[in-house]
């Protein structure tokens, strides 16, 4: 299994994305990890790692995508960057997967372009897990489409279930509509006519659900569009790390609460341990023709180390096969509305 890792990509790159690599190349000395990026960089920082393990090979590529880059016109005008590299490598078959903490925008596009869309598939969708008191819960997209139709919406739901039935081993998982009430007449109209397409499926849908209840059990999937998706994604994330600086500040206000905050230290290290997206590693586009994950901007060894088994994972599964299965199952109902 070979991986094409964008080693230019992140906050941290390419330090934490080359050390990140070279701890899933050791844990996995089966898999071939593919470094791309700038060539010299990259050696410089495999050679303060000192042992280099032979599955890890570079790729040249001297062009790095900032995050303040137009996605479109950075594929379009850096030709030569690591993330547009690593999407060829996987095109052409030279990788099985690829990992990127880089231009989430720029990654989407250009695995659009170079793979295209899986059959049936009108637009791509990134599905983030997000920790609950069940297990997880997967809400889709997180940011690849901000202008959604009711097809796309539709399509969505149907993807993150096959993830979650093939990944998490859920057997018939419930598929929730993020809208502002539980009642079918609420929400706009690209809402209310993606409920009827839900409705009609061989889904297991449960109807809308409101943002409160998607740390409940009430759906193993949530639907929703790119731009909404995402403003979740941040949200929880900047009040899971309010929420523990807070436990840590007001425990250090008098000799009782630190007693007791060591006391409580294995579970709140195992909360922030379920709490990290640095566990989780990346999270796959979904609907393009190849294993996609993104990182987070952020991500450090520890992530890109988890990221690339999340994607030998994927890739493993079999999960683009599943999907087209799936949606060939509802030909009928999207043919309607196409």
């Amino acid at each position: 299994m070979r991986i094409a890792v964008d080693a230019m990509g992140g906050d941290k790159a390419p330090q934490e994305i080359v050390k990140g690599s070279v701890l899933a190349a050791q844990q996995v000395p089966d898999a071939e990890i593919i470094l791309v990026g700038d060539e010299n960089r990259i050696k410089h920082e495999l050679n303060l790692i000192r042992t280099t393990p032979k599955n890890i090979t570079i790729r040249h590529a001297p062009q790095i995508v900032g995050m303040d880059d137009p996605a479109t016109h950075s594929i379009r005008k850096k030709i030569n960057s690591s993330i547009t590299r690593s999407v060829e490598l996987l095109a052409k078959g030279e990788a099985d997967a690829l990992v990127s903490a880089g231009h989430t925008g720029a990654t989407v596009a250009a695995a659009t372009l170079h793979l295209r869309t899986l059959k049936g598939v009108r637009r791509p969708g990134i599905a983030i897990s997000l920790p609950t008191r069940y297990g997880t819960c997967m809400v889709i997209d997180a940011g690849a489409n901000i202008s959604c139709k009711p097809l796309h919406l539709y399509q969505y739901g149907v993807m993150a279930s096959t993830v979650s039935k093939h990944l998490f081993n859920i057997e018939n998982p419930k598929v929730g509509l993020l809208n502002i009430g539980e009642e079918e007449a609420k929400g706009n109209e690209l809402v209310r006519e993606t409920f009827s397409l839900l409705s009609n499926s061989h889904l297991n849908f449960v109807g809308n659900i409101e943002s409160r209840e998607i740390f409940d059990d009430k759906a193993n999937v949530v639907v929703c569009d790119g731009f909404v998706g995402n403003v979740i994604l941040k949200f929880a994330e900047g009040m899971a790390k309010s929420i523990f600086v807070t436990i840590k500040t007001e425990s250090m206000s008098s000799f009782w609460t630190k007693f007791g905050m060591f006391l409580c230290k294995p579970i709140f290290r195992s909360l922030k341990a379920k709490m990290d997206f640095a566990e989780y590693g990346g999270v796959p586009l979904l609907g393009v023709n190849g294993i996609c994950i993104i990182c987070h901007g952020r991500s450090d060894a520890k992530a890109i180390q988890n990221a690339i088994k999340a994607a030998l994972k994927l890739s493993k599964t079999k999960v683009n096969e599943h999907i087209v299965s799936e949606l060939e199952k509802s030909n009928t109902l999207t043919a309607e509305v196409a």
